[in-house]
């Protein structure tokens, strides 16, 4: 029960896992003002050609009522969520290109003959495809 516990510490205390509870709960935080925004703001204007709220549209089939206005509200919330966050992320991305270290240059793993202007390898000391003896570096 012991090593249990120390490997669940382990795992909860990881810097991903950690992260990854922040962005949620911010995630639920920024998703309430996305919800307003739609509800208080974007549907009234879409439902001003009904002169009517966008959620309030509603299909009346028999019995049963089919809230499509509720459901457009829906998709609206979720491509700004979806447009905000990927905004973020990319933007992130971009800072976190910018601290990145560039890459240091490798050595090429090929040269050109000089007799025949094959591409060969940095090793060889005769051309496979010329036959000609190489000059030493």
């Amino acid at each position: 029960m012991k090593k249990f516990l120390e490997e669940f510490k382990a795992f909860a205390l990881r810097g991903n896992v950690m992260d990854m509870a922040i962005g949620v709960i911010i995630g639920g935080a920024f998703s309430g003002i996305v919800n307003s925004l739609t509800e208080n703001i974007i549907n009234p204007i879409l439902g001003a050609a009904g002169s009517t709220d966008l959620s309030a549209f509603v299909l009346q089939i028999g019995n049963i009522e089919l809230r499509y206005g509720a459901f457009l509200s829906s998709i609206i919330n979720f491509v700004i969520l979806a447009l905000i966050l990927f905004c973020m992320i990319r933007t992130v991305n971009k800072l976190a290109q910018r601290h990145k270290k560039p890459a240091a240059p490798t050595a090429p793993a090929t040269k050109l003959c000089p007799y025949c202007c094959s591409e060969i390898p940095v090793a060889a000391t005769k051309c496979a495809h010329c036959a000609s003896e190489l000059p030493q570096e």
